[in-house]
């Protein structure tokens, strides 16, 4: 069977679907099925369900009121319907021509003028047999129709080679079903077998493709890390003196978990290959630092660091978080942004090209082809998911193979970690530093604004500080939001006597930065901002934020911005402020968010409502998604994939490749950078 034999015209829908290849078409697997195994005496049909019925066709008329529809009245011997057609084609009403035998398939209703069918299939009846198996019903795109599909589908399954690519050694212990037989069976379920089965993906043969999958990712990853290993980092191995000297100019020690971490990641600086770690921890638990320690070793073997973020906010309180703490150690810091004048970009540039500046911090512009430094060890990206791989492949490239240190906030559960982050050593701070005080969450209705105002105002009275988000900076007509601008200058007139600063993404970074600084020394005690301040600002008087529009807010979202707030010794209050009517889906996220204050299970529940791929940023991060297995209900699965995976790669190599091509074709080695 030969693809590329096709006409263009198909072959580009196919493309448009993934189908590259026949055996791309073995595993296009349906969605839903119809069942057109057994016909129903009209009078009989139960209601509420498809169901496929035959009769002869009465009467058929083109009808324009209420609106233009094709009305027909379709008989069997004990009974009738009505077939309404809101939009058809003239060749349709040939169809149902009057006098001819139709089979009909649909959901059968209770109509004005009396039982009815809308939109059912329609097939000539013609005395031909039912169907033995039930009816697939593909995944498709605009001028690819289910007969094409379903044939081609057909030919694949006749010319592919189905022979299972796992040993029975491998199989017999899961229980599991061979490939042939299960995908087959996948394309061309009979009757008998429960309906429940299928629909919710846990027949066997459902359960055999769902381990084949999870297998193919963790080879992949796995092979990805094996490969990484092969590769040469420089050895950083110093004394340990700048870091001890770091650690003793800190006002507060470290935690044990954030001397776990550090410990992990000195043991892999230490080793000729690149690390490759994942830090993680909850809002507030101390990973600038643990990264900055990192970076004290890096230079003070002679390489450099460089540290990326992915917005000009949080790289700047990054710049001067890390500024305030180099500077009195003789480390130059410099900062490296697209925001920067022609003139200060070029001494950045040079600084870091030349290896004067042991340490640079800054946005995207980093990854700019006009970068380029000295002696690269060590490469730190916080929030890595917001990252793209080619981004993050760009960087590894500017320094031949430093070591990376990437770090996330947003706590990924276990099931996700071993899925997605199988190639990556991941670091958990999960203590959070003492004197943190506990964040009381309210949902307030937009109708009580008057009332939080007024709780803002004794807030400050009380010394205390505030923060106000807002999802836009600009009036939308779409989507009718309080607005930032008009926020700021509400509250201005409101809280007399008090100094409300404004903070959004447009603003230029000096601006950003003064108001920022403000804030911080207290001159500004409410500060109305965009969700750029979602993370990096530090402000522990900051103890009540109010967030408005909460609903039309992610998860992660919402905890990494009330993790500003609860920084110091005083009791925190986030308010989530939110306007009716309320959706089903924002209610479930707020519900989750008031109930919860620890990261992992917010970043659980977040992953049943918004899929594991939205949640870990794996769409641009270059892993192979899954299309038929879900983490959460088939982590079971999940786990034996795992430990399959690593017994093929150390004994079963040819079997290991074997499988990857028949999942994923050209991609056996892909490097997660």
């Amino acid at each position: 069977m030969d693809l590329a034999a096709l006409p263009e015209a198909l072959k580009s829908r196919l493309i448009k679907l993934g189908l590259i290849r026949p055996f791309d078409l073995v595993l296009h697997l349906p969605l839903r099925y119809e069942d057109e195994t057994h016909l129903y005496p009209m009078v009989d049909a139960p209601m509420g369900q498809p169901v496929l019925v035959e009769g002869t066709v009465e009467s058929c008329e083109v009808q324009y009121k209420p609106r233009k529809q094709l009305v027909a009245r379709v008989s069997d011997a004990g009974g009738s319907l009505n077939v309404r057609l809101l939009n058809f084609y003239p060749s349709v009403a040939k169809q149902l021509a009057v006098g001819k035998t139709v089979r009909l398939y649909g959901e059968i209703r209770r109509g004005f003028l009396g039982d009815e069918m809308v939109h059912p299939k329609i097939r000539a009846a013609n005395e031909q047999s039912l169907n033995e198996a039930l009816t697939p019903v593909y995944p498709t795109t605009a001028g690819l129709n289910q007969l094409q599909l379903a044939k081609l589908i057909r030919l694949a399954l006749k010319h592919c080679d189905l022979r299972d690519t796992l040993p029975a050694g491998v199989l017999e212990p899961l229980s599991l079903p061979d490939f042939s037989s299960s995908v087959r069976l996948l394309h061309s379920p009979t009757p008998d077998i429960p309906h429940s089965l299928l629909t919710e993906r846990t027949h066997p043969a459902w359960q055999r493709l769902k381990f084949d999958e999870l297998l193919a990712q963790q080879l992949s990853l796995r092979t990805a890390h094996a490969a990484r290993r092969e590769r040469t980092a420089p050895v950083i191995a110093p004394e340990g003196e700048l870091a001890a000297k770091l650690l003793a100019s800190l006002p507060f020690a470290l935690t044990g978990a954030q001397g776990k971490v550090l410990k992990e990641i000195t043991h892999d600086l230490i080793l000729p290959h690149p690390m490759q770690r994942l830090l993680q921890g909850d809002v507030g638990s101390g990973k600038t630092i643990v990264a900055a320690l990192a970076a004290c070793q890096a230079i003070e073997a002679g390489y450099q660091v460089a540290l990326m973020a992915p917005t000009e906010i949080l790289a700047e309180q990054h710049f001067n978080k890390l500024s305030a703490w180099f500077a009195p150690l003789g480390i130059k810091v410099v900062w490296l942004a697209g925001s920067l004048g022609a003139k200060a970009k070029r001494l950045a540039i040079e600084d870091a090209a030349l290896g004067t500046a042991p340490l640079v911090v800054g946005t995207h512009a980093i990854f700019q082809a006009s970068v380029t430094f000295a002696k690269l060890g060590l490469a730190i990206v916080d929030e890595q998911h917001r990252f793209g791989v080619a981004q993050r492949l760009a960087l590894r490239e500017k320094g031949g193979s430093p070591h990376q240190l990437m770090m996330s906030a947003t706590p990924i559960p276990r099931t996700l970690a071993m899925s997605y982050y199988a190639d990556l050593d991941v670091s958990v701070i999960d203590e959070l530093p003492p004197g943190r005080t506990p964040i009381v969450t309210k949902l307030v209705s937009d109708a009580r604004r008057d009332e939080i105002i007024q709780r803002i105002a004794a807030k400050v009275e009380e010394g205390r500080q505030v923060y106000w988000v807002c999802p836009l900076i600009e009036e939308s007509e779409a989507l009718q939001l309080q607005t930032a601008v008009d926020t700021h200058q509400q509250l201005t007139e409101e809280l007399e006597g008090m100094v409300v600063g404004l903070v959004h993404g447009r603003m230029k970074t000096a601006e950003k930065a003064e108001v920022m600084a403000a804030f911080l020394r207290n001159e500004v005690q409410v500060l109305v901002a965009t969700t750029v301040i979602e993370v990096g600002v530090d402000v522990p008087n900051a103890s009540l934020m109010v967030i408005e529009h909460a609903e039309r807010m992610g998860l992660s979202q919402l905890h990494q911005l009330r993790g500003r707030v609860g920084r110091g010794a005083h009791a925190s209050l986030c308010v989530l402020l939110y306007t009716t009517p309320l959706g089903e889906l924002a209610k479930s996220r707020l519900r989750v968010i008031y109930e919860n204050t620890d990261g992992f299970e917010i970043a659980r529940q977040d992953m049943e409502i918004r899929g594991p791929g939205e949640l870990a940023g794996v769409r641009q991060s270059g892993v192979p998604m899954l299309r038929f297995a879900d983490l959460e209900k088939d982590a079971d699965l999940l786990e034996e994939a795992r430990l399959v995976a690593e017994d093929l790669l150390a004994h079963h190599m040819p079997t290991a490749l074997l499988h990857l091509d028949r999942w994923l074709p050209g991609r056996e080695m892909l490097l997660k950078v």
